[in-house]
């Protein structure tokens, strides 16, 4: 008896290591072994009281049936004067609230990508970011975000390189994951002069945005803030990430006002809205006294700088200060080099031998060999733990 045939466009996904790690370390534990987890992207500050609190009382007033697919106007309103806060002379109706940020990529590839449209990645990258294009019916062309001696930058001449006749989106992800590189007010300058040439949209991955370490308040430049840009790019954020609120689920969109209506399209196709108790507590997040945010960029800044001396000081590692989000890309090829083992296996041997929970930078694309991320938005003891487990990892391995 024949079986049905899955779709192929499902072979077309790919998925984040971060998971398959975090199962991996789950394992590890059960055996009874010490594991430092510094796999995921996910801050352990709680949630703002004020927008927990928020949520809880919508619930309370039943405030859970359907409403406005582009999102409650409150919280829409709020995002606008959180845009115009960053030089983006945005309005209402350039604003979609969706169920977390990862839609709104999805959304914004299907909204601008034809079939057989190239759209240009960063790699090292954010893993979902080619299956998105792919899903889409695109073909995805990469330039790089490089490691130099003066740290991470944007390889301008791979952008370049990888332009093309078909080019029809450069997608952009400043704060940076994995690597915390951070464009300047320059780069994007530059980027929205090709993008004009070229009559090309730029979907802006922004979801780090308020943990850059170099600007005030923490607040990185955006290419929809660049004179004539809003009505050729996609920002793309959410509440995960500087208001620790991964588990809500509650991402915004900050789109061309041609493609409001297609976007909310696509919000009533597939999640009809984001649950409005939710989006009470990111109104309350958005809208309320900023303090945590402030605090955990803070931390995050300490840890950081604890966490790349620590881990300059271990042979066979060189890590460069990201300039924001807060994961270490570090370099471990020296290392790796002496195990004769390729970097998804290295990784796996860090987990399971010394008990340091890692993502190995090939997760992030093939220019990512020789590279393992650490997540350091978690306590200055775990670091420093992880440093001394390194640190042995490096002495075993003979480095």
């Amino acid at each position: 008896m024949t079986k049905p045939i899955p779709a192929q466009r499902l072979d077309l996904l790919a998925v984040e290591g971060a998971f398959a790690v975090a199962a991996a370390a789950r394992a590890v534990e059960e055996s009874g072994r010490e594991v430092v987890h510094l796999e995921f992207g996910q801050p352990d500050f709680p949630s703002p009281p004020h927008a927990t609190a928020a949520a809880i009382r919508a619930l309370e007033a039943d405030d859970a049936k359907y409403t406005a697919p582009a999102g409650i106007p409150e919280l829409r309103e709020a995002v606008v004067a959180y845009a115009r806060m960053r030089g983006i002379p945005a309005e209402r109706g350039n604003v979609v609230v969706t169920s977390s940020a990862k839609p709104m990529l999805q959304y914004a590839m299907l909204a601008t990508v034809n079939p057989g449209d190239e759209v240009l990645i960063p790699t090292t990258g954010f893993p979902i970011y080619p299956s998105i294009v792919r899903f889409a019916g695109g073909t995805v062309h990469t330039y790089s975000v490089a490691l130099t001696d003066s740290g991470w930058q944007l390889d301008w001449d791979t952008l370049d390189a990888a332009l093309s006749p078909r080019t029809r989106a450069i997608l952009l992800n400043s704060p940076h994951n994995p690597t915390g590189w951070t464009a300047t007010r320059a780069d994007l300058e530059r980027i929205a002069r090709i993008a004009e040439e070229r009559n090309l949209w730029i979907i802006s991955d922004e979801i780090y945005s308020g943990l850059a370490f170099d600007y005030p308040e923490g607040i990185s430049p955006s290419a929809a803030a660049i004179p004539g840009m809003l009505d050729r790019t996609i920002i793309v954020d959410g509440f995960s990430k500087r208001w620790s609120m991964t588990g809500w689920r509650l991402g915004f969109g900050i789109v061309p006002k041609e493609l409001f209506k297609g976007m909310v399209d696509l919000v009533i196709n597939n999640t009809s809205c984001a649950p409005p108790f939710i989006q009470r507590g990111g109104l309350a997040a958005i809208s309320g006294p900023q303090d945590a945010v402030h605090a955990l960029r803070e931390s995050l800044r300490k840890r950081r700088d604890r966490f790349v001396a620590g881990l300059n000081t271990i042979p066979g590692r060189r890590c460069a200060p990201p300039a924001g989000a807060f994961y270490a890309f570090v370099d471990m090829s020296a290392l790796i080099a002496t195990t004769k083992l390729g970097t998804d296996a290295f990784a796996s041997r860090l987990l399971r031998e010394f008990g340091v929970a890692g993502c190995a930078g090939t997760d992030f694309g093939p220019t990512g060999e020789g590279f393992v991320r650490f997540s350091f938005a978690t306590a200055a003891e775990k670091l420093d733990r992880a440093i001394e487990l390194l640190a042995e990892a490096s002495h075993a391995f003979g480095a």
